[in-house]
């Protein structure tokens, strides 16, 4: 495999980062997941931070170096950490179980795969237009589908953040699982939280992928997304993949992973971070991270194979 990767999240104005961003390779193939903890539930970063965890260790552990059936994997992967936060809401004796969206994408023989819960969404953007685009699991995105607003009103819509399928939730959370897509080179796929896609039209993200590559344009439009929102905005982040062909001579800064070993993975993970100033009502001080983070790993032990 040959592809460039680029990856940040942002506190934004709010007091703490909520969302959760990884990505994770072998040899042959390649996982990327983006959860954001909703920020009307307790301890939202926490089910946001299972997500990603969850589904990196799972895939270290099965895609060696492939994984026998990237479909089953993401339904497998994501519905079983929906249960790992319901477990860790249990061990605490939480009155409330902590909630994320999460949309993950896995790339294998060139071919894209992906699934999601929520609201955060994944672009699959191909010279200059979006091909491929999750929707919604929310109450404006049902208001589109019905034709009472249009696509452009979503981001502005007073009940935007009204979302009915999460991890967390009650019930077992819908999977919404795509087609396979075939990558071809210069593909951009874009993993992304509502404070990044809210605050940006996709004619806006495409023109900027138009004018410079993805290491060059993410910024740009994280800044963009960060000052429309101003005061109002959340915490954004952001997944950007570009394929590369296996012959392309002119993609310096791209990762090739020919040499890697069957057995071998990278990652990099989003991590909990220390609060400076303390915490506010509601959020974890930095002893409770520390018992999250074991509390964490034993809700995930709990449900790996």
């Amino acid at each position: 495999m040959r592809f460039s990767i680029y990856q940040d999240s942002r506190q934004g104005p709010r007091k703490m980062n909520q969302d959760r961003i990884a990505h994770v390779y072998t040899r042959d193939c390649l996982a990327m997941i983006v959860a954001d903890g909703m920020g009307g539930h307790l301890h939202g970063e926490v089910a946001a931070q299972i997500a990603t965890q969850f589904i990196v260790e799972a895939f270290q552990r099965e895609a060696t170096p492939r994984l026998e059936d990237p479909f089953r994997f993401l339904l497998g992967s994501i519905t079983s950490a929906h249960h790992a936060i319901i477990d860790y809401a249990n061990q605490r004796n939480l009155l409330e179980t902590p909630r994320t969206t999460c949309v993950a994408c896995i790339v294998q023989d060139g071919i894209a795969h992906w699934a999601h819960v929520g609201d955060s969404r994944l672009y699959h953007v191909r010279e200059g237009r979006v091909e491929n685009q999750t929707k919604d699991h929310s109450r404006v995105q049902m208001l589109v589908d019905t034709g009472r607003i249009r696509e452009e009103a979503v981001a502005a819509h007073p009940d935007r953040n009204k979302i009915f399928n999460c991890l967390g939730q009650m019930s077992v959370p819908k999977v919404d699982l795509s087609r396979r897509v075939g990558l071809n080179h210069g593909d951009v796929l874009i993993l992304c939280t509502d404070g990044f896609w809210g605050a940006l039209s996709s004619k806006l993200i495409c023109e900027e992928l138009l004018r410079s590559d993805a290491a060059a344009a993410m910024p740009k439009l994280m800044d963009m997304a960060e000052t429309r929102a101003g005061r109002e905005g959340d915490n954004l982040s952001v997944v950007a993949m570009t394929w590369v062909n296996e012959l392309a001579g002119d993609a310096p800064t791209s990762i090739s992973t020919v040499t890697m070993h069957e057995r071998e993975y990278k990652s990099t993970v989003q991590q909990f971070q220390k609060t400076t100033p303390p915490a506010a009502p509601g959020y974890l001080t930095d002893d409770e991270i520390e018992r999250a983070i074991e509390e964490i790993r034993l809700a995930i032990k709990k449900h790996s194979k």
